[in-house]
């Protein structure tokens, strides 16, 4: 097993994440540190370390689906103090961690995992995987406004693929729409509405892919359900089983 692969399996890292871990000399094998991407280890027999403590693999994996309140950073630890994803999920299972991202301001569905291979895909958007957001933004969105957002906006030089934005109300100076997008830019979908002249007020997410956040509550969380993981794996090109 490539040795980028073995840490997101054991849920120290995403695998773009890992390589750069490898890269900086911070990844040890079998007591000599290793910064070729290209390294092979057998979990079996190999003894693996990040920055000097060992790395294991867990004895199952867990998909866990999480309503993340604001205020929330998704990260496995934060150096202002915030509280993070993490805090919401301890006893889920040793090892997840976040799958994409969401602002710090933004609530909504937020998947966590110790699957290294299914959370590259959900998150790489090469995999076109959806994600849909209830928007509440500033002003009324005109119809040019919505198909400026559809068809992509500038953002640090790159234009935006393709969206879908359905309007379903208007009324004192604020527009409630769902949005679905399926790259993970930086405040993506902020700063989407920003450059059409209406700034965003409130923003969830409510679906990935197949996975929808239903009546879980804020704070709250559930495992996924085996149909759910097996469409989830299906729709990023994974086995179903």
């Amino acid at each position: 097993m490539r040795l980028n692969r073995f840490l997101a399996r054991a849920g120290a890292a995403s695998r773009r994440a890992a390589d750069d871990l490898i890269a900086d000399g911070r990844v040890s094998v079998n007591g000599s540190v290793t910064t070729s991407l290209g390294t092979q280890v057998d979990p079996e027999s190999d003894t693996v370390e990040l920055d000097g403590r060992p790395v294991v693999l867990p004895d199952a994996l867990t998909y866990v689906a999480l309503f993340k309140p604001a205020g929330y950073v998704v990260t496995l630890s934060d150096p202002q103090g915030r509280p993070t994803v993490l805090d919401l999920v301890p006893h889920a299972a040793a090892g997840v961690v976040p799958v994409g991202r969401l602002d710090a301001q933004t609530e909504g569905l937020i998947l966590l995992t110790n699957d290294g291979d299914l959370a590259h895909r959900v998150a790489h958007p090469s995999y076109e995987l959806d994600k849909v957001y209830e928007v509440t933004a500033r002003g009324t969105l005109s119809d040019s406004d919505r198909e400026r957002l559809e068809s992509g906006i500038m953002l640090d030089g790159r234009r935006t693929a393709r969206a879908q934005v359905s309007v379903l109300s208007s009324a004192h100076n604020r527009t409630k729409a769902v949005m679905t997008i399926h790259e993970g830019r930086k405040r993506q979908v902020r700063r989407m509405f920003e450059a059409v002249g209406h700034p965003v007020v409130n923003l969830k997410r409510t679906r990935i892919g197949p996975i929808e956040l239903g009546d879980v509550k804020p704070g709250r969380w559930r495992h996924l359900t085996e149909r759910e993981l097996r469409e989830l794996r299906e729709s990023v090109g994974l086995p179903g089983r």
